[in-house]
């Protein structure tokens, strides 16, 4: 005799079966962010499910980051395409469950960046590109160069830049995680100490930067990596003294 399965069973399994198939579908781009799906009731006809079981699969994909689930007249459900600032909410409750200190973040990205340098300035294709666009941070850096806000946001985005441009795409979500946990906290900490938001702190950083940039376009692999890890570990250093009690927080 086949056993039968039970309503609470059955019940539990719908609406993830649902889930799995939407998020598939917006995963593989097939349903494009801001892609409308319908409002409750339709998604109730076209899966021929009951109400509570298309609520609790609808649950499951907003609490995912998935899909918006708008109210009102025009409401509906709507996809949302993943983003790292998703991902970044989830890592910093783990690390802040785990009582990780904000300098172990620093320190994680700090291990990363150095070897970045290497592939960029060993890349014989799009390198020129790539020495361009981190000039241009870096002029955006120097035009916020009096404002402590503007420039750690700037002195954030070529950090990211470096990461993204060694052309890695796993390595670059990594970067974008790791600098979206940091860069609402760098400012806060960095805030209570003097020496960190001097302008000629600020301007010592741009002049390695520079230098970097010109050790990238002569094509100098061993000379970037070698300038960008002695330049990573005195921030490092730095941010450590300053942070080294702080833990992450990013929660809204």
């Amino acid at each position: 005799m086949t056993a039968r399965r039970s309503p609470t069973v059955a019940t539990v399994e719908k609406p993830e079966q649902i889930a799995a198939e939407l998020r598939a579908r917006i995963i593989s781009g097939e349903l494009a962010g801001g892609t409308p799906l319908g409002r409750e009731p339709d998604l109730v006809a076209r899966f021929a499910v009951s109400r509570p079981s298309m609520r609790e699969a609808l649950r499951i994909l907003e609490t995912e980051g998935l899909i918006d689930v708008v109210r009102g007249v025009r409401g509906g459900v709507f996809v949302r395409s993943p983003d790292a600032r998703m991902t970044a909410r989830t890592a910093a409750m783990l690390l802040r469950a785990r009582n990780v200190a904000l300098a172990d973040v620093f320190e994680a990205r700090y291990l990363l960046e150095p070897p970045a340098t290497r592939v960029i300035a060993t890349r014989s294709k799009g390198r020129q590109a790539a020495i361009d666009q981190l000039r241009s941070l870096i002029a955006r850096e120097e035009d916020a160069i009096d404002d402590h806000e503007a420039f750690g946001l700037a002195n954030h985005a070529f950090h990211e830049a470096l990461l993204s441009l060694s052309g890695n795409q796993t390595l670059s979500i990594v970067a974008g995680i790791l600098d979206t946990v940091l860069a609402s906290a760098l400012i806060a900490v960095t805030r209570a100490d003097k020496d960190l938001t001097s302008t000629a702190t600020r301007r010592r950083d741009l002049r390695s930067q520079q230098r970097l940039v010109e050790l990238l376009r002569t094509g100098d692999a061993d000379g970037a990596e070698k300038h960008w890890r002695a330049h990573m570990q005195f921030l490092a250093r730095t941010m450590a003294r300053a942070a080294s009690t702080t833990l992450v927080d990013l929660l809204p």
